[in-house]
């Protein structure tokens, strides 16, 4: 990893990434939710996944945004 890249591509690459913790945190959530029923062990696995990600999508949202609204997963209310 010797690559050297500018500010603006360093922030195209964290703005990626952002979407694509907010896509797998939606994901997993809904994962959860359609588990919950008939795999209680394989819901609460798939909400630790979206926890991560949430958590992730956080961090991120943060460096690019700073002092900014939270990101949310759409649909997903953030707990305070």
């Amino acid at each position: 990893m010797t690559d050297v890249v500018d500010a603006d591509e360093l922030l195209r690459r964290l703005r990626r990434g952002r979407e694509r913790a907010a896509e797998e945190e939606r994901a997993w959530r809904e994962r959860s939710q359609s588990l919950t029923a008939t795999d209680p062990d394989g819901a609460r696995e798939a909400a630790d996944r979206a926890r991560a990600y949430e958590a992730v999508l956080m961090v991120l949202e943060e460096i690019v945004n700073p002092g900014g609204q939270p990101a949310a997963a759409e649909g997903v209310k953030r707990v305070t």
